[in-house]
């Protein structure tokens, strides 16, 4: 298969799939977290999906698209440090810590692996 598009990349698909369940899970956060916990998580989840994005519409300077691709690395690793925030403050059960966790780790290894072979 081709890459046409940004959506054809596995990495944006998946990091925007987990941007809306970090949404819909901080839906139920307390309200004093709005303006702490919850902007910041939906940020740094959303901007992994962001960086991929602004660095696929750079894809012909190959320099450019990987700094973005290791940019949206270093916001996936913000949130998961979020998401441990999370879980720590009772806001979120260990079971779908564990799950968004194990799928973050998942995406970091193929946004690694992206960056690696990308040429």
């Amino acid at each position: 298969m081709s890459i046409q598009k940004v959506r054809d990349l596995e990495v944006y698909c998946l990091s925007f799939s987990l941007a809306m369940q970090v949404f819909r899970m901080t839906l139920k956060f307390p309200k004093e977290e709005k303006y702490s916990l919850t902007d910041q998580i939906r940020r740094s989840s959303r901007s992994i999906s962001a960086n991929i994005s602004e660095g696929f519409g750079k894809w012909h300077y190959i320099a450019e698209f990987k700094k973005h691709l290791i940019n949206s690395m270093g916001s996936l690793e913000e949130t998961k440090s979020w998401l441990e925030f999370a879980q720590a403050c009772e806001y979120i059960d260990s079971d779908l810590f564990e799950s968004l966790y194990s799928q973050y780790e998942k995406l970091g290894s193929k946004l690694y692996r992206l960056h690696e072979s990308w040429t």
